[in-house]
């Protein structure tokens, strides 16, 4: 089935909260990535801390997905 027809089958509740998912997500990651390429940051954190950090928000955006992969299928 087709993701465009399972999205408008859903209620706007739902369409709402996929999305709001799909930003958090994509949030996670950005600040993860930002983590590690922003070398003066305005707070000040040990680099190895930072790579730290950004791994465990790189592994919660991939679990998040996983998640909102696995909600998705039950919905086809």
């Amino acid at each position: 089935m087709n993701f465009f027809t399972i999205f408008k089958q859903k209620s706007p509740l739902q369409r709402f909260l996929f999305v709001l998912n799909l930003f958090f997500l994509l949030l996670y990651f950005f600040l993860a990535v930002s983590l590690f390429v922003w070398k003066t940051m305005p707070v000040t954190i040990p680099y190895q801390n930072r790579v730290i950090l950004g791994g465990i928000l790189i592994i919660y955006a991939v679990v998040r997905f996983y998640r909102l992969q696995a909600k998705f299928k039950t919905i086809e």
